[in-house]
Formats: C-alpha cells, structure tokens, sequence
C-alpha cells in the first residue's frame, strides 16, 4: 500500500513539473512572438511615415515596388524555408536571432500599409484582429477535440492562396482579390487554433524527455507559426475592413 502510494505521488508530481513546463514554454512562445510582432510594426511605421526610406522600395506616389521592393516582399516567404531547413543546425540563441531578424524583414515589406491605409484603419483591424487570434487561440489550447486533422488541408489552403496572390498581381482582378481575402482568414483562423494545439502537444509528447535545447528551438518555432497566422489574419482582414487613403 505504501510503495503504491509513493508511486501516486511521484507520478502526480511529474504531472504538475510537466504542467508548469508546459506554461513556462506556452508563455516563452507567446513572449518571442509579441517581441516579433511589436519589431514588425516599428520598422513598418518608421520606414511607412519616411517618404524618403519609403521611396527606396516603393514608388511613394503609386506604392509600386521596384525591385528591391520585389526582393523584399519575397524575402520574408524565402526565410521561413530557409529557417525551417536550417533549425535543426541553429542553437536556440540562433534561432532566436534569426526569427528576430525575419521580424524585422517583415516588417520592410508591410512598410507600405502606412501609406496605403488610414492609422486609425490600421489601429482598429490590429485590435479585432488581436481579440480574435486570443480567442481562436485560447480554443486551440483548451479544446478537448483534435484537430490535428485540419493541418494537411489548411496547408494546401495556404499554398493555394500564394498562387492565387501570385497570379492576381498580374491580373489585378478586384473580385479574385476579395475572394483571395475572405479565404485568407478563414484559413489563418483555422491555422490559429490548428497550431495553438500543435504547440501544446509537441511540448507534452517531447518534455518528458528533458531537451532543452530542443524545446528552447521548438518554442521559437512555434512563435514564428502564430506571427505568421496572427500577421497574414491582419493583412487579409485589413484588405476587407481597412479605410484606404
């Protein structure tokens, strides 16, 4: 009876390490995220309000790219790949390093939303589109239900708006670029939650086995997963609701 009981108690108290792990490592994503994300909006506003940095990518009167504009608006798509090959060869601290620096690239390439948009548009779509990634995200992370089953199909989603993007510069189709916008938060809601989860469940399959360094990388990726959903919900929700200039 004893030796059971010792053997109910360590196990609860692996069960609450594991738990308080898994809150420091949520709380570690969500940190690294929102430092990415405030980097963005501050090279986006400082170099969006200057004509003058503005110009060296864009037309300032016709917010045409040139082409180190073009460069620029697919480099943030070239690092994630890039990243992705590369983590498993980065320490923690460097991939830390390199989110950090994808944020700021990020960042040059949203430049133009100052331009293009009203502040106070751009100020209340960043506010819904915060209330609703916390929401879609807190569902992800509470819900009993595995979705892990949406990810194929959200990523095919996702390959799927980047053609379509692709191809309606070229067209410049008004109805295909509302149709690119609706699709674009429907799937970036999905991928909210879908990686919310993702995130929770690495954690719990892989902590027992007490990689830090591991984690520490597993927990930066994580926090590129959500920018991304948090930064494209952003940019097709302010296509749809944003008060141009």
């Amino acid at each position: 009876m004893a030796e059971y009981q010792t053997m109910r108690t360590a196990a609860g108290v692996r069960t609450a390490a594991i738990d308080e792990g898994l809150k420091a490592h949520m709380n570690k994503v969500y940190g690294t995220m929102s430092v990415g994300m405030l980097l963005t909006f501050a090279v986006a506003w400082a170099v969006g309000t200057s004509p003058e940095l503005l110009s060296v990518f864009r037309d300032p009167a016709t917010l045409r790219p040139n082409i180190l504009g073009w460069v620029i608006m697919f480099a943030p798509l070239i690092m994630v790949f890039a990243f992705s090959a590369a983590i498993n060869r980065l320490s923690a601290a460097g991939a830390q390093l390199f989110f950090y620096a994808f944020a700021a690239v990020m960042g040059l390439s949203l430049s133009w939303i100052f331009v293009a948009f009203t502040g106070f548009s751009i100020a209340q779509v960043f506010l819904v589109t915060s209330i609703a990634f916390a929401g879609l995200s807190l569902w992800g992370y509470t819900t009993k239900k595995d979705i892990s089953g949406w990810g194929a199909f959200l990523i095919m989603g996702v390959i799927g708006l980047i053609v379509a993007s692709i191809i309606n510069i070229f067209l410049g189709s008004p109805a295909l670029y509302f149709a690119i916008s609706i699709l674009g938060v429907l799937i970036f809601a999905g991928l909210t939650a879908y990686d919310t989860q993702n995130i929770k469940n690495t954690y719990l399959q892989h902590a027992a086995q007490g990689d830090q360094e591991w984690l520490g990388k597993a927990a930066i990726m994580g926090a590129l997963a959500l920018y991304l959903d948090f930064i494209n919900m952003f940019m097709f929700l302010l296509q749809l609701l944003g008060n141009r200039e």
